[in-house]
């Protein structure tokens, strides 16, 4: 009788055992991005920080990548490309929108009553009023980034509302800036007269020294709305284990750091919910920017 094979075969059957549990998984990875609302390079800065700080705190490496625009920051979120982003109002409402479960965890204090500022060249000789600035009908206007809250659909909001018209048609001529920093230089330089920016994006940038008043100057500001939040995939404790989304939610909630506060630049973190979020979808639909 050849004892060959039953050894063989008796072998297998105790490697096929060995096998039956998985192989330990490989440490996972927590990658987050954010909009691109101001230049990559502040930015790299400003969520390094943050990636270091949520590595140290939920005890995973957590990698922050970038993105070239709020359309690619939904398309990554989407795709899992990202399992937590730092949206704007609209980009978060459009990403929950195509991640079953995905919900928003955290808010910076400020976003709960975030304000756009309608900015204005010096040549335009438009001053800052209470009342919404209809004298900037017939300039040359800005907006910042297409899928921006503040820098487009806010400010679009309150054109359509104060003319019953589409901003080209109230307009000589409308252009997109890309990002808050430059909506402000743009408006700055006389190349656009009228621009509308985030108000966070202006005060840093003025006590950064980068404002030149005599040149440019604030016109109006809207009525408060809701803004930036951290919203987090659906699928998230499947992956990095059971309550790993309440986890993030928490230590984001828990920041204290003067230093990190600043390079959002908020001064703490509140929960948010996305119902918190139930206007702007609103006001989406309503100008057609929301399906």
């Amino acid at each position: 009788m050849n004892r060959t094979l039953p050894l063989a075969l008796a072998a297998a059957a105790i490697f096929a055992g060995l096998n039956v549990a998985a192989p330990p998984a490989r440490a996972q990875t927590l990658v987050f991005t954010a909009i691109p609302d101001q230049d990559e390079s502040r930015l790299r800065t400003r969520f390094g920080k943050v990636a270091t700080y949520l590595s140290k705190q939920l005890g995973v490496e957590a990698k922050y990548v970038p993105v070239k625009s709020y359309a690619a920051a939904v398309t990554a979120f989407r795709n899992n490309q990202v399992q937590l982003a730092w949206f704007g109002g609209l980009s978060g409402v459009r990403a929950r929108a195509l991640v079953p479960g995905s919900r928003a965890i955290a808010q910076g204090t400020e976003d709960a009553r975030f304000v756009t500022y309608f900015i204005a060249h010096a040549s335009t000789s438009l001053s800052e009023s209470n009342d919404f600035p209809k004298g900037i009908a017939g300039k040359t206007f800005t907006f910042g980034e297409k899928g921006s809250t503040s820098g487009r659909l806010m400010p679009e909001f309150h054109i359509r509302k104060a003319f019953g018209k589409a901003p080209e048609q109230v307009f000589g001529r409308v252009g997109f800036s890309g990002d808050h920093s430059r909506t402000i230089a743009l408006v700055q330089s006389g190349a656009y007269q009228v621009g509308a920016v985030n108000y966070e994006v202006w005060e840093s940038e003025l006590k950064l020294g980068k404002i030149d008043a005599s040149r440019v100057r604030v016109i109006w500001r809207t009525p408060p709305y809701p803004d930036y939040q951290w919203t987090i995939r659906g699928d998230v404790d499947a992956k990095f284990g059971k309550g790993f989304a309440d986890r993030v939610g928490a230590v984001l909630l828990a920041i204290k750091d003067p230093d990190l506060l600043a390079a959002f630049p908020r001064s703490g973190f509140l929960p948010a919910t996305n119902a918190d979020y139930a206007p702007i979808e609103q006001v989406g639909k309503s100008i057609g920017l929301i399906d």
